[in-house]
């Protein structure tokens, strides 16, 4: 595609408009993780490379000084042969894009950020009612870069940004090597012996994971219709927002993820799935925790298949009494986080 480097540039520059506006609200630890990794990546280097400290140190001051003039930016529209799009018109970029062998996305994440991303074009496929769109090399990320995001029923999945946040969480457990479920799930792959084909048989089991996972966020919603996404973004920063958010993931993966994880019998997905757990969906679903510990123990599998069908069903009901109660009331927030207290499982 002859125009490609510029529109690389422009898909950026709405990416560093979208960290100007946000990346402050990230823990200093995880900012300045995540400020290596895009380090690395913009300056292309491999995972094995040692960052040089001082370099990294002069880049991040260089980004926040652009981030600091750019924070008053408008998003930029994106213009395809000569063909003006809005950044957000995902569907009407992709139509000029797919036949070029690229993909895009735009849409907003976990607390509404926005979030960009122009990359190439790996592969897509339909399955059932959604379209998967999966994206290998990326000309333009945010900091953050989530690995997967679903618009309607389309769901793209970023191998690169995915293989990137597998590595993040390997070195995590490398600073320590805690005897924990996260390091036997690593110890799944063949980390010691090759680095690259570790993260890459890692990252094409997660990716199936992720997909399972947007499936059933999708499936959720349909149950749940806007007024989901309203409540949602009408909630401050804070508690609330994050156990609406882990109520609907429970729900959906106890609707779709877990059972296909199960059936299938992956152990290494299932052990990750459990690592990965946060604390808010830990402390709403300790019954899912139980159980995903007495299976990687060895013991009865049967437990674990209950727990998810009971967990459907449970969160369900909570998901939609949620809403209402969200609904019905000057305050959403508090009450939101009232019920989420009555709420675990």
């Amino acid at each position: 595609m002859q125009a490609i480097e510029p529109l690389c540039e422009r898909v950026q520059a709405n990416c560093d408009i979208a960290d100007a506006r946000h990346a402050g609200a990230l823990t200093m630890c995880v900012y300045l993780l995540k400020m290596r990794e895009y380090f690395r990546w913009e300056m292309g280097l491999d995972f094995t490379a040692t960052l040089p400290n001082e370099a990294v140190g002069r880049w991040i001051q260089e980004r926040e000084e652009r981030w600091e003039e750019l924070g008053e930016e408008s998003y930029q529209p994106v213009s395809i042969q000569g063909q003006t799009y809005d950044p957000f018109d995902t569907e009407g970029i992709n139509r000029a894009l797919l036949p070029e062998g690229y993909v895009y996305s735009a849409g907003l994440g976990l607390h509404k950020v926005p979030h960009f991303f122009l990359g190439r074009l790996l592969g897509e496929q339909g399955r059932g009612d959604y379209r998967i769109y999966e994206a290998r090399e990326e000309c333009a990320r945010d900091l953050t870069a989530p690995p997967a995001m679903a618009l309607g029923r389309t769901i793209f999945v970023r191998r690169e940004s995915l293989r990137r946040m597998l590595w993040e969480r390997l070195q995590e457990w490398r600073w320590n090597r805690k005897d924990n479920v996260l390091g036997e799930a690593l110890r799944c792959y063949p980390f010691d012996e090759d680095l690259e084909s570790a993260l890459d048989a890692m990252t094409e089991c997660e990716a199936k994971t992720v997909i399972l996972h947007e499936i059933g966020e999708i499936e959720v919603g349909r149950e749940l219709g806007e007024d989901w996404h309203d409540l949602l973004h009408a909630l401050p920063r804070g508690a609330a927002e994050l156990g609406l958010r882990a109520v609907r993931d429970h729900w959906a993966d106890c609707q779709v993820t877990l059972p296909a994880l199960l059936e299938e019998g992956n152990r290494a997905a299932l052990l990750f799935y459990r690592a990965s757990l946060t604390a808010m969906r830990r402390q709403l679903f300790p019954d899912l925790v139980e159980a995903l510990d007495r299976w990687r123990e060895g013991r009865d599998e049967r437990v674990l298949l209950k727990t998810v069908d009971r967990g459907r069903e449970h969160w369900e009901k909570t998901a939609k009494r949620l809403l209402r109660a969200g609904n019905r009331t000057q305050d959403p927030a508090q009450k939101i986080t009232s019920k989420l207290e009555a709420s675990t499982l």
